[in-house]
């Protein structure tokens, strides 16, 4: 096989249509979070149900999904399952729009995540395919940026789109018999560019695979996957538990932070939205890229095992700040606070794909990729919103409280991240030895 790598300028295109298309991902994912107190209303929620409508209903089959999805991935085109599902969720996100009960609004919310489920098992492996080793650490950051420009910019267009589309007093089309509300038009409206993005996706080419030692002339099977990751269960385990974790803080913050600066703060969602929004995109973006940047240095320093050990160090040190960020007196203290924790936060993800991608075989790299985001979804996007919620309906009892149930889970879940991936550091080096 050739093991030679595709023309810089050629995958510098792959990249910047795939952070596109994960942009487009966390706002059609994460708008829910903005229209928090409209759909409680229009369906009588609490908090925990609400929980569970923006996470479990994405999460229901994007989870499971994502395995079957990987193993195609590894077989056949990756261009063709990433562009199918780029168009399916933008569609699904469009007809969130049309929800007009609790049931049909929970459907399509599983439209998404089904969509969603194609996107990141196969670009994971595209990358390793049109970036060398040296250079895929910085690609998978590049990528990643993608979840903090999506997140910061739904939160920036999300609630000024809502407050627009609520002074208009929605929208009617009378010979169709139709009515919007203005949270309808929010999702509409952030669904419809997903399509476009899909159009330009078909200019992407499917590369060779390139070849690692641990590769078979005839391809792996699920046996050969299972095998693999017997042979070195303690690197898997430390490495996806520990992303796990970070995963639950990271989503449950995604989640609840427009509605903590309302109801602790007394915030309104422009405003809101629009500081979160800067605080994500500017502080985590630069987190993600100063990750790959934090690693090399780590590596220089002699630390083979660099990608997997900041995630750890990172861990340890914002359990502290993020604790503290959600007890602050002022707004202005709390959203100083979280724009050191998201830089921090995001700093973590991009080289802990890179991790991933280096101690696995090239014809297991979806399928693998597809475990580790079905742990990392399992925890964060279906536990990380519903673990905040239940302190806040079942131990502290009180909507008010959810400055107290964002400390505590912060307070929580960073350590046992942190202890997670310092576990595993010493079999995550054997197994990189073993691939190299």
């Amino acid at each position: 096989m050739n093991s030679s790598y595709p023309r810089p300028a050629t995958a510098n295109y792959v990249l910047v249509m795939l952070v596109l298309a994960y942009i487009l991902s966390f706002i059609d994912r994460n708008i829910l979070a903005l229209l928090v107190g409209p759909i409680r209303a229009e369906f009588e929620l609490s908090d925990f149900q609400f929980s569970i409508l923006h996470g479990w209903a994405f999460t229901l089959f994007y989870i499971f999904l994502g395995l079957p999805i990987g193993w195609l991935a590894d077989r056949f085109s990756r261009k063709w399952i990433i562009t199918s599902g780029i168009f399916l969720w933008s569609l699904m996100t469009c007809l969130c729009g049309f929800a007009k009960n609790f049931g049909s609004l929970f459907a399509t919310r599983i439209g998404v995540g089904v969509g969603e489920a194609a996107l990141s098992p196969p670009a994971y492996s595209l990358m390793s395919d049109y970036f060398e080793p040296k250079r895929l650490r910085f690609a998978t950051a590049i990528y990643t940026a993608g979840i903090t420009v999506g997140s910061g910019t739904s939160y920036m267009i999300g609630g000024w789109l809502y407050e627009k589309f609520d002074a208009m007093g929605g929208w009617q089309v009378p010979a169709l018999g139709w009515e919007f509300k203005a949270w309808q038009l929010t999702f509409i409206t952030v669904g419809l560019p997903g399509v476009l993005v899909a159009a330009l996706f078909l200019l992407v080419r499917e590369p060779v695979r390139q070849k690692t030692a641990l590769d078979k002339d005839e391809g792996a099977d699920l046996a050969d996957v299972g095998q693999h990751l017997r042979n070195h269960w303690q690197a898997y385990t430390s490495l996806i538990m520990g992303m796990s974790m970070m995963a639950v803080i990271g989503y449950g913050m995604l989640t609840w932070l427009p509605e903590f600066l309302l109801r602790t703060y007394g915030m309104d969602k422009t405003s809101g939205g629009a500081w979160l929004g800067g605080i994500f995109i500017i502080g985590g973006t630069a987190g993600t890229f100063s990750g790959a940047v934090f690693a090399e240095l780590l590596q220089r320093r002699g630390y083979e095992d660099a990608n997997m050990r900041l995630i750890g160090l990172v861990a340890a040190i914002v359990a502290i700040p993020a604790a503290l960020a959600a007890l602050m007196p002022e707004a202005g203290l709390a959203l100083a606070l979280y724009a050191l924790v998201t830089y921090l936060q995001y700093t973590h993800f991009g080289v802990g794909i890179a991790a991933l991608q280096l101690i696995t075989p090239n014809q297991m790299r979806a399928q693998v990729s597809a475990l580790m985001l079905f742990a990392t979804n399992l925890f964060g996007l279906a536990l990380g919103g519903s673990f905040v919620a239940f302190f806040t309906d079942f131990v502290y009892q009180s909507d008010s409280a959810l400055n107290l149930s964002l400390a505590s889970v912060a307070a929580i879940v960073y350590p046992v991240a942190a202890l997670a991936i310092f576990w595993g550091l010493r079999h995550y080096r054997a197994a990189q030895q073993a691939i190299e």
